[in-house]
């Protein structure tokens, strides 16, 4: 199954408007208060229109007299380098000309024109200033020219957007940004405020630079320790408002990224998000903030176990045990236990087997049977269908990984107890993903009968999306039972089939149609491997 797009889900943080207008109290005339001083609002008036053409000129002077008191700070700093009372002036008019570049996020149309000018690296150099002050200036300048909402989609726009970043990226902002990072205090007692803010700041300014330029979410991680960082932050037991960003912004550099996945890996990463996730394991998060910071590391998690040497650390750090845990516990993080099972078990042996020795195989089919827990949360159909779907998946990949031997038959058994009640919840699910599939099918074939382009292959892919995938590994689990040749499964098999007036070259049919879509993406052995194994159920049917 494929991980959930971890994208940021919260708004960022808005920056204030200062040129806001204020609203008249109420009960004036004409929006005028009889006790306001017209002279005043006269001024107010001329101050809203004072505001500067941003232009070529206009960015000229700017950027002159940034460098000028640049020039100045570093001349104060060198000749008195310890009385900071002779700087501290120089630094103040530098952090005032830094506030002033921040109009430039108004015109991203300047950026081609802000680079071209060399005022790059002196304002990434600042963020090495010995004043953490005026490096956090830097931070909160960088974050406001990133900004994607300043392209008001404007291609043009995109591309200037793109120049800077690119400029920014040779200058090494990822290293300086990261850097800076490691030097400000956001935890603990002794948390500075501010430098709590720049910490959100950065993280925002980072997501920013991948959102414009995808490709930074690796480099970020080869040439800096900020994966160290965020590892070292989702550890804190407290929660705050960075933690949650920190968890974000690990998902997005890990869900699109095999190199970053395996990199967090070897860090022991997979152990240290299965610490953060066990701290919710018997409780519930407190606010809406902490429950999707806990879905961030679900995602964290499920990204992680794509490669098949973190599913091993997986098992090894008895992240199967904890899930199972989890489940049993019946806390908000049921579905997300049961994602991160499907992730690690899929195309893992040793994870299944591990699941049936821990016992997990109970847990398991009672969600399979629909005794899911329910809370306001997760009343919506769609979460019931999500969990229904995973635990298909769940059920194919014990089947895959599990061959023979005891675990086998612990396995098949669970097919047969209860008077076979699980092979009629496989048939009411066989019967309720076809129907929707057959629904979806008519609709793409009356589209194509209103000349509507749509090739074979966006054709397959969206009858997947519709349930095919389900429907298919439903057929796959019927292939296992099948196969087994277990006299009283193949005959409540052939019974419901009849009831629901099927035979079995329906099956067959599915089985053939996911036989001659099985993909090569692991390499042309594994894909003879895989439609050798569903030409076998084909045949046996």
């Amino acid at each position: 199954m494929e991980v959930a797009n971890a994208s940021r889900q919260s708004s960022k943080r808005k920056r204030t408007d200062e040129n806001d207008v204020l609203l008249p109290p109420p009960g004036s005339s004409n929006g005028v208060s009889s006790n306001l001083d017209l002279s005043l609002l006269e001024a107010l008036e001329k101050s809203q229109h004072a505001v500067e053409v941003l232009d070529l000129r206009t960015l000229k002077r700017l950027v002159l007299s940034f460098e000028r008191r640049l020039k100045e700070n570093i001349e104060a700093r060198l000749k008195y380098p310890n009385q900071p009372d002779r700087f501290a002036d120089s630094e103040l008019e530098l952090h005032e000309e830094l506030h002033k570049l921040k109009i430039l996020a108004g015109g991203p149309e300047l950026y081609p024109d802000l680079v071209s000018l060399n005022a790059i690296p002196s304002i990434l150099n600042l963020l090495a200033h010995d004043n953490t002050d005026i490096a956090i200036d830097v931070v909160l300048l960088l974050q406001d020219l990133t900004d994607p909402d300043n392209d008001d989609d404007d291609e043009n726009n995109d591309e200037h957007a793109r120049i800077l970043v690119d400029a920014l990226v040779e200058n090494n902002v990822l290293e300086l940004l990261v850097q800076n990072l490691h030097r400000l205090s956001d935890t603990g007692e002794a948390a500075d405020p501010d430098e709590m803010a720049a910490v959100y700041s950065t993280l925002a300014t980072i997501e920013n630079l991948i959102e414009v330029k995808p490709p930074v979410a690796e480099l970020v991680c080869e040439r800096t320790k900020l994966l160290k960082w965020l590892l070292g932050r989702i550890k804190v037991r407290e929660f705050d408002s960075n933690k949650q960003y920190a968890s974000e912004i690990l998902a997005i550099l890990l869900q699109s990224s095999t190199a970053n996945q395996k990199r967090v890996g070897q860090m022991n990463g997979v152990d240290v998000v299965l610490q953060a996730v066990a701290m919710y394991k018997s409780k519930d998060p407190k606010t809406s903030d902490e429950e999707e910071m806990l879905e961030n590391l679900f995602d964290c998690l499920c990204c992680l176990l794509m490669p098949l040497e973190n599913k091993e650390r997986f098992v090894k750090a008895e992240g199967v045990e904890l899930m199972i845990i989890i489940m049993k516990q019946k806390k908000s993080a049921y579905g997300s236990a049961i994602r991160a099972l499907d992730f690690a078990m899929t195309k893992s042996p040793p994870a299944c087997e591990r699941f049936v020795d821990v016992l997990g195989l109970k847990t398991a089919f009672a969600a399979f049977m629909g005794k899911i827990p329910m809370s306001k949360k997760n009343k919506k159909e769609r979460y019931q269908e999500e969990l229904e779907e995973r635990i298909v998946s769940l059920i194919a990949s014990l089947f895959g990984g599990i061959l023979r031997g005891s675990r086998r038959e612990r396995l098949l058994s669970k097919f047969v107890e209860s008077e076979c009640e699980k092979i009629d919840r496989l048939m009411e699910l066989y019967m309720r993903y076809s129907d929707r599939v057959r629904t979806e099918t008519d609709r793409l074939d009356s589209l194509e009968l209103d000349d509507l382009e749509m090739n074979e292959e966006e054709k397959y892919n969206r009858r997947l999306e519709s349930g095919l995938y389900t429907l298919q590994l439903v057929a796959v689990i019927l292939g296992h039972l099948w196969c087994s040749e277990h006299p009283q499964m193949r005959a409540r098999i052939e019974l419901l089939l009849k009831q629901q007036k099927l035979a079995r070259k329906d099956v067959k049919d599915i089985l053939q149609e996911f036989h001659d879509n099985i993909g090569d993406l692991d390499g042309p052995e594994e894909k003879e491997r895989a439609q050798g194994k569903i030409q076998r159920f084909i045949s046996a049917f």
